[in-house]
């Protein structure tokens, strides 16, 4: 199997969870690179001040809401699937619902949009849908989070294999901490939103099937065919 990159100057693409943090920052760069519109969309409405950007009330949980998106946007060629929840809900005593919640946004909201933009991507001899996964796809510290992007990691590939015939390519983009409000109580070094969304676009440009886009990401992806104990006392030092 090979991949295509896709073109964005010229191009319509839609980016969940485009009002803020990276998916802001995504939205910016593929008008940077001569998007010719970017939907733009969140669970609640807002305003953008570029014309090229239209702006969608659309909720990645609820089928309506992505079919009701789907039947708007029905000229994209780029599709980065951003948005998500991160709750703390330990695996062994949070709710079952609130873990739920969790994999109904970051797994199976992937999957929905997915599903109704295949058919819109198909129209296009190339395209490109760009998942924004985490390095907690391959690691976990024993939250539901975890759970779900690795659930997304593995949907990704699936998604990859089930989409090549119609000239899309899936991307994964695994990322450690980002400098966005989901991480503002956290103290460690943080990625620049701009700078992940900048690789973001070079993959859709390049049609790569993965992005690692800080040195945590290559550095736990790396440790993957080590001794599990040998992964986590490595992130325990870091």
């Amino acid at each position: 199997m090979s991949s295509t990159g896709t073109q964005i100057n010229g191009a319509t693409a839609l980016v969940t969870g485009g009002n803020r943090g990276l998916g802001k920052a995504v939205v910016q760069e593929l008008l940077d690179r001569g998007a010719a519109k970017v939907y733009a969309t969140s669970r609640s409405a807002f305003t953008h001040s570029d014309p090229r950007v239209v702006t969608l009330t659309l909720d990645v949980t609820s089928d309506a809401s992505v079919a009701a998106a789907a039947q708007v946007a029905t000229d994209v060629s780029i599709l980065v699937n951003n948005a998500g929840i991160h709750s703390s809900t330990p695996v062994l005593t949070a709710p079952l619902d609130e873990i739920q919640g969790e994999l109904d946004a970051n797994l199976f909201g992937v999957l929905r949009v997915t599903r109704a933009f295949a058919p819109i991507l198909a129209e296009h001899e190339t395209s490109s849908i760009v998942n924004v996964l985490s390095v907690l796809s391959w690691i976990s510290f024993g939250t539901g989070y975890e759970v779900s992007k690795a659930a997304a990691w593995s949907a990704t590939n699936g998604l990859r294999l089930a989409l090549a015939d119609q000239g899309t390519t899936v991307t994964g983009l695994h990322v450690g901490y980002m400098d966005t409000d989901m991480t503002a109580g956290i103290d460690a070094p943080k990625a620049d939103p701009r700078e992940i969304a900048r690789q973001a676009a070079d993959a859709i440009l390049t049609g790569g099937y993965e992005v690692l886009a800080d040195d945590i990401s290559h550095q736990v992806k790396a440790g993957l065919s080590a001794d599990v104990t040998v992964l986590y006392g490595q992130l325990a030092a870091a």
